[in-house]
């Protein structure tokens, strides 16, 4: 089962996603919270494997709650698939640059919310289609506000592999541009996520842009 914490400050809105996602067979609501505060302390009690944060709350909003969440200190830190009414919003980039594995707008379909939260579960990073090429390319114009791992560790098919996934391009995607095996590319971004000791596939695309390994479109 994905235990999920639910954090938004609209109830009604908190309400339906928790209905939503417990009503699926591998999914488990194991709390709501209406800020980003009580979202802390929640999820330091239940312990959830994701955590659907809102951007916008009172008391604490979701930025400051996912560093919360994420902090190296921290005893448990869940995945945190963020929330916005917007598809352009520098809340965004911070949250990602907090950690959070992904971003999907409030008006995803029912299916796509769904999903998210199962691939994020599984560890993988997911940004709505609709604003990953800017969403990344953004991180190239905003100073890094700490180095930047060192790319110097990657093979330079793991460069040619990130460089790839920098530029929003699937495993599948990558699969078919390198002519390997989709398999092989999972294997790839797996040992690039570890040898950068970055979080997910996301830290790795900023890792990336950071480390000027791809430049934004002109």
């Amino acid at each position: 089962m994905i235990r999920v914490l639910v954090v938004d400050d609209q109830a009604m809105v908190r309400a339906g996603f928790a209905a939503l996602l417990d009503a699926q067979p591998d999914v488990e609501v194991v709390g709501q919270a209406p800020d980003g505060a009580a979202g802390v302390e929640l999820a330091r009690t239940h312990r959830p494997d994701v955590v659907l944060m809102d951007v916008r709350m009172p008391v604490l909003n979701g930025i400051e709650a996912t560093r919360a969440l994420l902090d190296d200190a921290a005893e448990h830190r869940p995945k945190v698939l963020m929330l916005t009414t917007f598809d352009i919003d520098d809340h965004v980039y911070a949250a990602i640059r907090a950690g959070a594995s992904g971003f999907l707008l409030k008006d995803a379909l029912p299916d796509e919310l769904v999903a998210a939260v199962r691939v994020i579960a599984a560890g993988e990073a997911l940004l709505a289609p609709t604003v990953t090429r800017r969403m990344i390319e953004h991180f190239a114009r905003v100073p890094a506000p700490a180095p930047a791992p060192s790319l110097d560790r990657l093979t330079e098919r793991e460069r040619e592999v990130l460089v790839l996934v920098a530029r929003g391009l699937s495993n599948t995607e990558i699969a078919e541009a390198l002519v390997i095996a989709e398999q092989t590319v999972k294997s790839h971004v797996s040992r690039i996520i570890a040898k950068l000791g970055v979080r997910d596939r996301v830290q790795a695309v900023v890792a990336a842009y950071d480390g000027g390994l791809v430049a934004p479109a002109a």
